[in-house]
């Protein structure tokens, strides 16, 4: 080989970009993130603004914290260790350029639209149809900068770090596709294809696999290449990050139906979720443990660098939230905290703990790197820490003592379980209000810390030159990893790591689906390839060891069994729960489809955020069934796309609503909350008193709802135009006739027919059968 070397400059000028909109971005997120948190408190902070709602707005700060926020933080991230664990500059600076703008541009859309109302109606996942495709876009490009980047490299291997990118940009882009296909019904608004339980499974799969596929595994990749980096200390076991990543890949895209637990959803779904979630213990504790024990000889820097104390405390966080997580998918567990505070702080254990010291930690060591300037002050980096630190403590403490005090209370039952010891909601909301108040001031602890950073930011930067890492290499190495040892195809499927764990989960498969026999057969199954493998390991361990470094040689393959390891388990879950005939899903009731004016209503209802607020799902709990009726059936939400069952109550469950009050009830209720319900937090929706129902976009909407297999006639526009009106006089003379007066025209008068419908369904004797 020639000693001549050449030195390659790497693409940093996108990092720093990267890196800047992950602190304009994360202020922005967290802001509105407190003012959401003041509206549950003061519903004056409302404003009387339809776009300054907490329904409009509550979908905006999760979007800007996690796409924004931690999306930003994350591709500076990956591309700054890609470049280097590589030994190669990004592929194209072109593709690169259009990433980060793309990206921006795609944020600003969505601060656009969600306060404007444009919304699916469906967590994480409230994008309109046009920027979900640029999302899908932009992803594709980010998708091929990196594997072109990784076919260019001069390092053979693939370190750790880039099994968590591969991990993350093959799963989100699976997960992001399938659970946003839509029917559009004009350029704003669209319905998805799937509906009722099909939709809960489906958007709960995105839903938990976006926190894992998002928010966990690519942070997990810059764990392992910044905490070495910070501590100067090697990782601590390379075996236990080969078992932390492929058991963390297969095992957390099953468990999203702990999401549903006693719901409608079918129980072999919920038992299924729960099973696995409770596995995520090992790998996420032996990922945390392995991320802490690299910093075994270098604690003694905690003291002097902010960078460790960032990156050490956001790993205990994650080691935190993952073991709450799992317990909060006990079912007896689930019992209690579901719908409650309790969920809230869990997840900002994690956003806030993980994601958010993570990226401080990280923004903190490449600073001075990246700008060729030492930190302006690091006793403002502890400063930032210490903020940081006790706010969310103080968050978290008060969602948990808030989240199991209102489970406690909306649980609570007297004379032998057959009377609610607190009848009204607001009981419970007015006994929390302490605690809600504590959250916004550790929230606004929190966002002080990183006014800190941006100020320390600020200051660093100033008469500061960008400067773009380099690294030399021999001038004739190649541009790829070798050829020679590389695995096939063949080589990478037939070998007895990838047919022992293909055996077991066939078998596994078995036990848990089949019957009888059949489950027994599974269960020795399961056990005898369990054994066979754990034996064969030891008896030819050399040769799993040489197997696996081949297959790092060559992405391709890698990516591959990546991809199948984490498509089996929603294969599995989906497939069986979309196919199925849907009549055979609608237990003893079946949905009374909507006529065109609730529909309209409908969808007023999911523009303003109302899921955000109440779910529309009574559980199989007793408490749940005393308080708002007889639980829900899988036939009740049949024709609902989307699905509202919701997933926070800080409203009272709607799923009965329908006729337990009078029209004029409503009429007010959305005009004035508190003029019926004193001490609600619920904003006024006085505007749609005001405002005209569009009745011009129905046919269209109808049509659609047609095709994706909603029952309606075929209606001309004349017919349902003529429907509307009906309908409508009848509720706005009703109106008048209780001494309200209301046009017939305005949306109101929609709104309040789709909640007189709610819980209205007619009775079947077997499925797909009416009764006689």
């Amino acid at each position: 080989m020639s000693a001549q070397k050449i030195t390659i400059e790497f693409n940093d000028k996108v990092v720093r970009q990267f890196l800047l909109a992950t602190l304009i971005w994360g202020v922005v997120g967290m802001l509105v993130g407190v003012l959401v948190a003041s509206q549950l408190n003061f519903w004056q902070a409302n404003f009387n603004t339809e776009w300054l709602s907490f329904g409009r707005l509550r979908p905006l700060h999760t979007n800007a914290v996690i796409f924004a926020f931690v999306g930003n933080m994350m591709f500076a991230g990956i591309y700054y260790s890609t470049q280097r664990l590589v030994k190669a500059r990004l592929a194209s600076d072109f593709l690169s350029a259009l990433h980060f703008w793309g990206w921006q541009a795609i944020i600003v859309a969505a601060a656009i639209t969600l306060p404007l109302g444009l919304t699916r109606g469906k967590e994480y996942a409230e994008l309109i149809w046009p920027i979900n495709i640029a999302v899908a876009l932009i992803w594709v490009v980010f998708g091929v900068n990196f594997f072109w980047t990784l076919a260019r490299r001069r390092e053979p291997s693939l370190y750790v770090a880039i099994w968590f990118y591969i991990a993350t940009i093959i799963t989100v882009a699976m997960l992001y596709i399938v659970n946003h296909l839509s029917l559009p019904t004009s350029f704003t608004h669209s319905y998805p294809i799937f509906g009722g339980v099909q939709d809960a499974l489906v958007q709960w799969w995105y839903g938990h696999n976006a926190v894992a596929f998002f928010l966990t595994t690519p942070i997990l990749g810059i764990m392992y290449y910044f905490i070495p980096k910070a501590a100067e200390r090697p990782v601590y076991s390379y075996r236990l990050s080969v078992v932390h990543f492929w058991s963390l890949v297969f095992l957390y895209i099953w468990a999203g139906p702990h999401h549903l637990l006693n719901t409608s959803l079918p129980d072999w779904l919920q038992t299924l979720g729960m099973t696995f979630s409770l596995m995520l213990w090992a790998p996420s504790w032996g990922g945390m443990l392995n991320g802490l024990l690299t910093l075994r000889g270098a604690w003694h820097k905690l003291r002097t660098e902010p960078v460790l104390k960032f990156m050490a405390a956001a790993v205990t966080f994650y080691g935190m939230a993952t073991f709450e997580g799992p317990l909060l998918s006990i079912k007896a567990v689930n019992a209690l905290g579901h719908y409650t505070d309790w969920i809230i702080g869990h997840v900002h254990a994690g956003a806030l703990g993980w994601n958010g010291f993570m990226a401080a930690g990280m923004i903190y060591w490449l600073l001075p790197r990246l700008w060729n300037k030492p930190l302006y002050s690091v006793g403002l980096a502890n400063v930032h820490f210490w903020l940081g630190t006790v706010g969310i403590l103080l968050y978290v403490a008060a969602m948990w003592v808030s989240g199991i005090t209102q489970g406690l209370m909306l649980n609570a039952t007297t004379d032998n379980g057959t009377v609610l010891a607190y009848p009204n909601f607001l009981d419970t909301l007015n006994s929390i209000r302490p605690l809600m108040l504590m959250r916004v001031f550790g929230g606004g602890l929190y966002l002080v810390g990183f006014l800190v950073l941006a100020y320390n930011m600020w200051m660093t930067l100033r008469g500061a030159s960008p400067v773009n890492g380099s690294i030399e290499v021999f001038a004739d190495e190649e541009e790829h990893a070798p050829a020679e040892g590389r695995l096939g195809l063949l080589g990478t499927v037939f070998n007895p790591p990838v047919l022992f764990s293909v055996l077991a989960c066939g078998f596994a498969c078995v036990w848990m689906f089949g019957r009888d026999a059949i489950s027994i057969v599974g269960l020795a199954g399961t056990i005898i390839c369990t054994v066979a493998a754990v034996a064969h390991f030891e008896s030819r361990g050399r040769a799993w060891s040489d197997w696996y470094e081949r297959l790092l040689l060559n992405a391709a393959p890698f990516s591959i069994l990546t991809f199948i390891a984490v498509a089996v388990g929603g294969l599995i879950q989906i497939i069986p729960t979309v196919v199925v005939q849907k009549a055979a899903n609608i237990e003893d009731r079946l949905q009374v489809k909507y006529t065109p004016l609730e529909l309209a209503g409908r969808d007023i209802y999911v523009r303003e955020g109302c899921y955000t607020c109440h779910s529309q799902m009574i559980r199989t709990l007793v408490p749940d069934v005393l308080r708002y009726g007889a639980y829900s059936r899988l036939g009740e939400s049949i024709f609902d796309h989307p699905y509202q069952w919701g997933s926070k109550r800080n409203g009272p469950d709607l799923a009965r609503v329908g006729g337990k009050y009078p029209n004029v009830w409503h009429l007010r209720h959305m005009e004035d909350p508190r003029a019926l319900s004193q001490g609600s937090n619920m904003p006024s929706y006085a505007a749609m008193l005001r405002r005209d129902l569009d009745v011009s976009v129905l046919p269209t909407k109808i049509s659609v709802q047609r095709t994706i297999g909603v029952p309606y006639p075929a209606w001309t526009a004349e017919e349902i135009k003529r429907n509307v009106a009906e309908q409508s006089a009848q509720i706005a003379a009703d109106l008048k006739a209780a001494g309200a007066i209301v046009a017939p025209e305005k949306e109101i008068i929609a709104m309040i027919a789709y909640l007189q419908v709610l819980g209205k369904s007619e009775p079947v004797n077997k499925p797909g059968t009416p009764a006689q």
